[in-house]
């Protein structure tokens, strides 16, 4: 044991996160190293530098929020916050739920300046960590080309990357991270690595959907793209009452249509909604969509069908306001929680009860199968590859809603109410930090393996977080972006 040590441990020195600790000087010796900016409290800017996209914890008080402007910046933060033992949050959309992207007393890795997006001639595409979800898609889609991701302008291309990638092209193309080539990554000895399927592969694994924040802050990735043509687009909105009856037919009429094919139900109180994606003619998914009109045995009061580009047809399932300047300002408080539908549910009317008895509580569902569930289920750590469907869990966190411990207590009750068709399983990219055996499921046969990679690049436990997969620590915590 070395003298700091000592002094630490028989507490002559500060612990993290106090008044004070690190000295000021440490502060600034880091601050001039820095490439981009260092916001301390009291610094101009802090105040709107330490924000994420949840209102809720606006009262999270970082230490410091360093807007990397390069990957030594990324360096000398990690390097920063080990040596003085300081929490870290890496944040790119700031749509961790839990609110893992800042945190109190410690130091934000802010990875927004990382936003860089080039299209190659091959049809790659090499994006930043900081890159967000409607920049890309613009971009690409000016190049004749998409990711297959999620529709919501203002998620980071990192976070969702990282945890797998669900979005309105799956079925027909696989998930985001089943496109990942190569990602450049700070592990936890400070160095910067280029991993790939030839390079250093057991961490290329862990990284296509082995969660934010678990293994080092990646700074950029190489997809694969694909080329995309119009989508013909669709909206069906059915009396609430047609709500278990939509759902029953739903779960046994889209594993059954064509890959070109994608839904995603909303059902509430109020509301037993699907929409959706067709890759194809027109009048081929109206064939398919009558079929299901037939077997829920309700028409719709509304029935949309449109063939729009792919960018528009994205922004039709974003539920942001997606105006020019108005996604990037607004911010929103609500939380989630996940099941997956493992199997057609038995007593699909026992199932609705449970998602629609709390006024409160909006279900998402998005489908699975297609090309999702020709992967195996360890060749990436996302295990749900045979999964019916994801479903998401929202409400909203305002104190009119009962706040943040009301929501969580109301989407408790529906994630624990379902019954053994959804089994103990998740989706990482909806954490929940009170959810069950949460290694499990959102992990699966892959949760070992994972902190396998962990403790290899990790066997400090630097990168540990409430649900992280690295070493217990309890002064250092990474979340997810």
């Amino acid at each position: 044991m070395d003298r700091r040590t000592f002094l630490r441990v028989s507490g002559a020195v500060p612990v993290a996160g106090l008044a004070g600790w690190p000295p000021p000087d440490d502060w600034e010796r880091l601050r001039a190293r820095l490439a981009g900016p260092l916001f301390r409290p009291g610094d101009p800017g802090y105040a709107d530098a330490k924000l994420v996209f949840f209102t809720m914890y606006d009262d999270r008080v970082p230490a410091a929020v360093v807007g990397a402007a390069c990957v030594e910046d990324v360096q000398l933060a990690v390097a920063f916050a080990a040596r003085h033992r300081l929490p870290v949050a890496a944040r790119g959309g700031g749509h961790s739920y839990p609110g893992y992207s800042t945190v109190d007393g410690g130091i934000v890795v802010d990875l927004s300046r990382f936003s860089g997006i080039e299209v190659r001639p091959d049809g790659r595409a090499v994006i930043g960590a900081g890159a967000k979800l409607g920049p890309i898609a613009t971009t690409l889609a000016a190049a004749g080309r998409v990711l297959p991701a999620g529709s919501c302008d203002t998620v980071g291309i990192a976070g969702l990357a990282l945890g797998g990638g669900v979005g309105v092209l799956d079925r027909k193309y696989g998930l985001t991270c089943d496109h990942l080539e190569a990602a450049r990554i700070v592990t936890a000895d400070g160095r910067v690595r280029t991993v790939s399927a030839a390079a250093e592969p057991d961490l290329f694994w862990a990284l296509r959907g082995g969660g934010g924040g678990n293994f080092g802050i990646v700074t950029g990735f190489t997809f694969r793209t694909v080329p995309i043509a119009d989508v013909a687009t669709f909206d069906l909105k059915f009396p609430a009452d047609a709500r278990t009856a939509l759902f029953a037919a739903w779960q046994e009429w889209q594993p059954a249509a064509p890959d070109e094919l994608w839904s995603g139900m909303g059902l509430a109180w109020n509301e037993a909604s699907l929409g959706g994606t067709f890759l194809g003619p027109r009048a081929r998914m109206h064939e398919l969509l009558e079929d299901l009109v037939r077997r829920v045995g309700t028409q719709p009061v509304e029935w949309h069908e449109a063939v729009q580009d792919h960018l528009t047809a994205m922004r039709t399932f974003d539920d942001h306001d997606s105006r020019p300047g108005a996604a990037a300002a607004a911010r929103y408080a609500y939380t989630g929680t996940s099941r997956m539908l493992t199997r057609p549910a038995e007593d699909p009317a026992a199932v609705v009860e449970v998602l629609t008895r709390d006024p409160g509580v909006r279900t998402i569902v998005d489908s699975g199968g297609g090309a999702i569930a020709r992967v195996g289920v360890r060749e990436t750590p996302f295990p749900h590859r045979k999964a019916l469907a994801s479903l998401q869990f929202l409400h909203g966190a305002e104190p009119a809603d009962g706040g943040l411990a009301g929501a969580r207590r109301s989407l408790a009750a529906v994630r624990d109410g379902l019954g053994p068709e959804f089994g103990t399983t998740g989706y990482v990219n909806y954490l929940d930090p009170e959810m069950p055996d949460w290694a499990h499921a959102y992990y699966g046969v892959n949760a070992e393996r994972l902190r396998a990679v962990a403790r290899k690049y990790d066997p400090r436990g630097i990168f540990a977080f409430p649900q992280g997969l690295s070493a217990a620590r309890s002064t250092v915590h990474i979340g997810g972006t």
